[in-house]
């Protein structure tokens, strides 16, 4: 087997194994077995499959795990697309939505949703990505004008922009949650699963909701995986071989951004998986963007994955938030990158 066919199958395997460990861990676990019989039961013509489990297992199965599930799958595969959008935007490693304030510009847009009250309810639900777009793109475009330093992007500037960025956003959500008019209980509960970032509780109309941004969003990313390839290149290159340098920019600005934002409407910021996820994909499949994009979509859907497992099953029955968990990988894996690559440090 080829070395590239052998990456995908390890990949598929992994998506698969973290997808029934969330399906049968948690407070009331259920045997693989019979989460995968269930789950091949709705299908045409193999519903002799059913394992006979209680009204209360498939309601827990379907209704609680499999859309979390959903989401997280499309969390991680955001954010790590957003991620290698990013490192190819500013032409440097370092870059990642939660790492340059993106993140917490549109965690800013989605509390300004939520406390306004626009974001509340079902029929609200659709008005949070469209502002945390908003916020991430407002971060985005100003992280970006400010780093500039005669056309390159300085690893050291972007970092010290992007935490500023990320302070700055942080404090606006907190300023604009406890200055609204009449917060409830609820704002303040979504806002906190923004913060700390969480895929509890979530059901099947947030998989709806997000699930065409994602979509939508990647599809043109991938789109650009050539672009991307001529744009890693520098810009001067890039010019040369014929690429509009400024436009595929501002598009990747909007593409990365939507990405971003649909995964913290739902979630919150999830850090470091924009940041760890790229860096390991592209050792395992190289820079081709065409290649790196999928695989980064895929390795960042089971991260996510397997972090939520392991954030609602280490301190059972208390659930850590999935934000919590994947700082803890991510952190010292970014520290590590800083002391590896001295060129990064400030």
């Amino acid at each position: 087997m080829k070395r590239s066919g052998l990456v995908w199958l390890s990949l598929a395997l992994l998506l698969i194994v973290a997808a029934v460990l969330s399906l049968s861990l948690g407070a009331a676990p259920i045997d693989p077995m019979d989460v995968a019989l269930a789950l091949l039961s709705r299908l045409p013509g193999l519903s002799g499959l059913d394992p006979g489990l209680t009204s209360g297992q498939h309601v827990v199965i379907f209704e609680l795990r499999l859309p979390r599930l959903a989401l997280a799958l499309l969390v991680g595969a955001a954010l790590s697309v957003a991620g290698v959008v990013m490192q190819a935007f500013f032409q440097n490693p370092m870059a990642a939505p939660s790492i340059i304030g993106i993140s917490s510009g549109a965690s800013f847009g989605a509390t300004v949703a939520v406390v306004s009250g626009a974001g509340i309810g079902v029929a609200g639900l659709g008005a949070v990505p469209v502002a945390a777009f908003a916020g991430a793109l407002l971060a985005t475009a100003v992280v970006y004008l400010l780093s500039r330093r005669g056309g390159s992007t300085p690893v050291g500037v972007l970092l010290l922009t992007g935490v500023a960025m990320g302070s700055l956003m942080s404090a606006l959500a907190a300023l604009v949650l406890i200055t609204g008019q009449d917060p409830t209980r609820r704002d303040l509960d979504q806002v906190v699963y923004w913060m700390l970032g969480s895929v509890a509780g979530r059901t099947w109309t947030h998989v709806l909701v997000v699930l065409p941004y994602v979509a939508i969003a990647g599809g043109f990313t991938w789109a650009f995986g050539r672009d991307l390839n001529v744009l890693s290149l520098g810009d001067d290159t890039a010019h040369y071989l014929g690429l509009n340098v400024e436009q595929v920019r501002l598009m990747l600005l909007a593409l990365s951004s939507l990405l971003t934002a649909a995964a913290v409407a739902v979630s919150g910021v999830v850090g470091f998986v924009g940041l760890v996820v790229p860096h390991l994909m592209r050792i395992i499949v190289g820079p081709d963007h065409r290649t790196l994009l999928p695989a980064s979509a895929l390795a960042g859907a089971a991260l996510v994955v397997l972090a939520d497992v392991v954030a609602r099953t280490v301190a059972a029955p208390t659930e850590i938030p999935v934000g919590i968990i994947t700082s803890l990988l991510g952190a010292p894996f970014f520290l590590y990158l800083l002391h590896r690559r001295r060129e990064y440090a400030i």
